[in-house]
């Protein structure tokens, strides 16, 4: 809800508002800006319950966050990716790292017992 603030921010932020609009003020600044947010909802509820109602009967799973672009295109691979091949990439991909993984460690293991270091794959394994 807040994104990116942190605690110390929020507190920075309060005492700012109170040196600003002062202890007097606060208090209803902050219910008004409550009310105003309430209305704002209750409209954009109010606007898409009646667009629901237009739309009818054939679009009764229509959800309006599948109207962003990132949402859409998940929920189509989820379920057309089968069908696009994107399962067999999926497996390709996991068998590249896992070989690049094995030969890497195959590589630094070597090379760590001339030098004297715990060999790389005894260490990851322990």
């Amino acid at each position: 809800m807040f994104f990116d603030i942190g605690p110390l921010k929020l507190v920075a932020l309060a005492v700012i508002a109170v040196v600003v609009f002062g202890p007097d003020k606060l208090p209803k600044l902050i219910a008004d800006a409550m009310r105003l947010l309430r209305t704002i909802r209750q409209f954009s509820d109010s606007a898409k319950q009646d667009i629901r109602e237009e739309l009818g009967p054939d679009f009764e799973g229509f959800e309006f966050e599948d109207l962003n672009p990132r949402t859409f295109v998940r929920k189509q691979l989820a379920v057309q990716g089968e069908a696009l091949g994107l399962n067999e990439v999926r497996d390709l991909r996991r068998d590249d790292i896992t070989t690049g993984a094995t030969a890497l460690s195959a590589r630094s293991a070597p090379e760590a017992a001339a030098d004297g270091r715990p060999d790389a794959a005894g260490a990851a394994e322990a």
